[in-house]
C-alpha cells in the first residue's frame, strides 16, 4: 500500500506549514487567547489560503478535496496550536452537500467556502456525555414551511463568533438537523473560554426560527462524529510532533553537572517512548482518515480504535513532555504546557479513550476476527 502523498498534497502541506510558521507564532496565539480565543483576521487569512473551501464541491466554489487533504491541514495547524474551528466548516459543508435541499446548499455553501459565513455544529447537551445522538431539543412547525427550535446546547465551538448553527432537534419522533441564524429571535449565546484558551459557549434557543436541513439527522450526526474523531486524531499528531521536537531540543540544550541532560540514559529512554507513541498515533490517524469512506459500522469501529490509541498516545506524550521540561513546562510563557492542555481537550472530544474502548468491545465478535 502506498502511503506517499501526491505532489498536490505535499504543496498543500508546505503552504499551511509556512503560514503557521510565518503568521501564527506562539506569541500571537497568547495574544488571541487574551482577546477571547478568536480572531476574525486569522479566520480571513485561512480563507485566503483556500482552506475554508477544502471540503466544498467545485459546484459551490470549493476545492472538492477529501479526507486525506483535511488530515494534512489539521496536522500542520496542530503544529502551531491554531485555535480556529476549521473542522466545523468542513463538517457543516459536507452535511449540507450530502443532506440538504439544493436551495439550502446554494444559499449557504458558497459563503462557507469563502469564509464569509462561520457556521458550527451545536449538538452537545448536558446530559448526553459522549452520546452524540442524545437530544432533548425539540422542533415545531412555524408559519408556512418554516420551523422553530427550542433547546440548550453546550460547549459549542466558537459560539459567540459564529453566524449560524447546525442545530439537532427532535421532530415528530425523528432527529432532524436545522440551520439557525445566530442573530435570530430567541437565540442566546453565553460564551466562555475552553481549557486551551479557545472560544466556546452555550447556545440557548427559545422558539428560534430555523430552516430544515434534513430529517435524517442520525446518519448525518454519525458521520459528523466520525469525521470529528478523525480530525481530532490528525490535529493531535501535529501537536505531539511539536511536543516531541521541543522536548528533544530542550534535552539537548539544558545542562546539569556540566553536561546536557540528553546524555542521561533514563531521559533518552523516556524520549524514545514519546517518539514511539507519536508514531503509533500517526499510523492510527492515517487508518482513521482512510476509513472515513467505509460503511457506517466499519467506519465507527475504525474511529473507535484510532481514538483509543490516540488517547493513550496524547496522555503519554503530553505528560512526559511536561515532566522532562521540569518547572518551565508548566509556565504560561512556554508552549509545551499549552500543547498538553490542547491534547487533554482533544482526548475528551468526541469521546475519551475509555468510551471508545467500550465501542470496540461492544462490536467485537466471538472470534475477534482471528478465524
Amino acid at each position: 500500500m502506498d502511503f506517499d502523498f501526491t505532489d498536490d498534497q505535499e504543496q498543500l502541506r508546505d503552504a499551511v506549514g509556512k503560514w503557521v510558521e510565518r503568521s501564527y507564532s506562539f506569541e500571537r496565539r497568547r495574544e488571541l487567547v487574551a482577546q477571547g480565543g478568536f480572531s476574525a483576521q486569522t479566520w480571513q487569512e485561512l480563507a485566503e489560503l483556500g482552506l475554508m473551501a477544502l471540503a466544498t464541491s467545485d459546484e459551490h466554489g470549493g476545492m472538492g478535496m477529501g479526507p486525506v487533504e483535511a488530515m494534512i491541514v489539521m496536522e500542520q495547524l496542530g503544529q502551531g496550536l491554531v485555535m480556529d474551528a476549521l473542522t466545523q466548516t468542513w463538517m457543516v459543508s459536507q452535511v449540507l452537500q450530502n443532506h440538504a435541499e439544493p436551495s439550502v446548499q446554494q444559499a449557504h455553501l458558497p459563503k462557507l467556502a469563502s469564509g464569509e459565513t462561520r457556521c458550527v455544529l451545536a449538538h452537545q447537551e448536558r446530559s448526553a456525555r459522549y452520546r452524540h445522538l442524545a437530544c432533548e431539543a425539540v422542533a415545531k412547525p412555524g408559519a408556512g414551511s418554516t420551523w422553530t427550535v427550542t433547546g440548550l446546547k453546550s460547549v459549542v465551538p466558537m459560539a459567540a463568533h459564529a453566524h449560524a448553527f447546525v442545530f439537532p432537534a427532535q421532530m415528530d419522533g425523528r432527529l432532524a438537523l436545522f440551520w439557525v441564524q445566530a442573530d435570530a429571535p430567541g437565540v442566546q449565546v453565553r460564551p466562555y473560554a475552553a481549557q486551551d484558551g479557545s472560544s466556546s459557549g452555550d447556545v440557548q434557543c427559545d422558539q428560534a426560527p430555523a430552516t430544515l436541513i434534513t430529517v435524517d439527522g442520525e446518519a448525518a450526526l454519525d458521520w459528523c462524529a466520525d469525521f470529528g474523531v478523525a480530525m481530532a486524531c490528525a490535529e493531535a499528531v501535529g501537536i505531539m510532533d511539536r511536543s516531541v521536537r521541543m522536548t528533544a531540543e530542550y534535552l539537548n540544550t539544558r545542562k546539569q553537572f556540566g553536561v546536557v541532560i540528553a546524555s542521561f540514559q533514563a531521559l533518552r529512554h523516556r524520549l524514545a517512548d514519546m517518539k514511539m507513541q507519536l508514531e503509533l498515533g500517526r499510523s492510527m490517524s492515517f487508518y482513521a482518515t482512510l476509513k472515513l469512506g467505509e460503511a457506517p459500522r466499519e467506519r465507527r469501529q475504525a474511529m473507535a480504535r484510532a481514538k483509543h490509541q490516540l488517547s493513550q498516545s496524547m496522555r503519554c506524550v503530553g505528560q512526559q513532555a511536561i515532566q522532562l521540561h521540569g518547572g518551565i513546562g508548566v509556565t504560561d510563557e512556554y508552549m509545551v504546557g499549552h500543547c498538553f492542555k490542547r491534547l487533554t481537550q482533544l482526548e475528551l472530544s468526541w469521546g475519551d479513550g475509555l468510551h471508545h474502548l467500550g465501542v470496540v468491545s461492544d462490536h467485537m465478535q466471538d472470534t475477534a476476527g482471528v478465524f
